[in-house]
Parts: C-alpha cells; structure tokens; sequence
C-alpha cells in the first residue's frame, strides 16, 4: 500500500470543521432555527483557547459547553468562535479555535461530528494565538469530559442530571468518526 502523501484525512477533517463554523456563522446573524442547539466539546488547553482561570482550574482537560438559550455576543471568525455564558450565574468569555474542538452535537437533528485534536506542547497561558495547527489522523483514547449545562442552571444538575442525557451523543451510529473511513494498515 502507498503511502498518503495528499493526506485526505487532515484535508476532511478541514472541511468538516468548515461545516461548524458556516453553521456558527449562520447563528452569529440570525439566531438559533427552531430547536437546533449545539454541544460544542473542545481541549481547554489547546494554544489560543481562552477562559478564565476559574473555568481552566475545573476543566482543566476537556469542556463541554451548550449553545441554547443564553448566550451573548458569539462571534466567529475563519480560526475560531469567541461567545459569553454563564456559568453558575458568572457571565464568562470564551474563545475557542476550531482546532481545539473535540466534537460538535446538534440533538434537534442527531447531527454530530467527532475530531482527533493534534497534541500541543505545554498548557497555554489563554493568551490569543492565531496559529491554527492542522489536526492529526491518529486515534486517541477517548477522554472522559465533563458537560456543563446550559446557561443558568446550577453544577448541581449538571454533574448528576438524567435530564440532559438524552441530548449528549450517545456510542451510537450518530457520531461521524473520521477513524471509520480511513483504511486499516
């Protein structure tokens, strides 16, 4: 077997991406259509994720957040989405590359997409970093991330609730997994 030299695998990956920034864009000017909302789970410590220290030191691996009914002032652009939530009643500013973002959910529709994120080198300080890094093709072990709720409810609910459980991804065959297109060696 050749090897891959165009590297299809980074180049869907790219596109797929693509997908949920038009879709952010779409939102960014009109709203949210209907009963469509996102689960957006991204690395909090890629280079050019930017939370506060109180939102990195509980999350200081992965973080799920919900765009639903409160949020403010999303805005996107080519490399990332920037958006304010609450958190325990904490209004909080949020930057997130596209290549930080894990896996991208929409319920409304069972519409989901899951990434392999390159691997960085130390923790960034939150400091804006415009350097989008390519995301890689190897398979990772899944990390267990924890969910926050959607605006305004309490760590509480989100830590113990069925309720939100039949909107997160489930194992099933909803989530697109790259792994499962590219040929086995």
């Amino acid at each position: 077997m050749s090897d891959d030299l165009i590297r299809y695998d980074i180049l869907t990956q790219e596109a797929l991406r693509r997908v949920i920034r038009k879709v952010l864009e779409e939102v960014q000017r009109t709203g949210l259509p209907g009963e469509h909302h996102f689960f957006i789970t991204f690395e909090t410590g890629y280079p050019g994720v930017r939370l506060s220290a109180r939102m990195r030191e509980r999350y200081p691996e992965e973080m799920t957040i919900v765009i639903q009914h409160s949020y403010w002032n999303l805005e996107v652009d080519e490399n990332c989405l920037e958006i304010d939530l609450s958190f325990d009643d904490i209004r909080e500013r949020l930057r997130v590359p596209f290549a930080a973002i894990r896996g991208f959910f929409d319920p409304a529709v069972k519409f989901g997409l899951q990434f392999d994120v390159e691997q960085q080198g130390a923790e960034d300080s939150g400091q804006e970093d415009d350097a989008t890094p390519i995301a890689t093709a190897k398979s990772k072990s899944k990390k267990s991330g924890k969910t926050l709720a959607p605006a305004g409810e309490t760590e509480d609910k989100t830590d113990s609730s069925d309720a939100e459980e039949t909107d997160k991804p489930d194992s099933g065959g909803d989530v697109v997994s790259l792994d499962s297109f590219r040929k086995k060696k």
